[in-house]
């Protein structure tokens, strides 16, 4: 189980919100002081696909969602705390239900 931190010091935050799928995926662009990129965002009740061009881990921290990595069937469940590997060049399909899913995107090397 992973700790997710409740705050990050020391980073540029982009203002202009990612809205996917009508507004059921949104999040902000984060740029930590030693230049690695992340995502914030919540995920609200539905299933989504999204493609990835490096390498992503997606850490959860609150709530819950089932995640299908492109090229596999089987079905991750993933809750709060935990967090689940893409491959660059690759996707997953990620399904929520009931409460909304938060996360933190980390792109490339974490």
């Amino acid at each position: 189980m992973n700790m997710e931190p409740s705050s990050f010091a020391n980073v540029t935050v982009s203002t202009k919100a990612n809205v996917y799928f009508d507004g059921k995926v949104v999040s902000h662009s984060l740029i930590l002081a030693d230049g690695r990129k992340k995502s914030l965002g919540v995920i609200f009740p539905g299933e989504y696909h999204f493609g990835t061009g490096e390498p992503e881990v997606m850490e959860i921290t609150a709530g819950a969602c089932e995640v299908v990595l492109d090229g596999t069937s089987e079905t991750l469940t993933i809750s709060a705390g935990n967090s689940f590997d893409v491959a660059g060049n690759s996707g997953f399909t990620i399904r929520v239900a009931g409460e909304p899913c938060e996360y933190i995107c980390s792109f490339g090397t974490p």
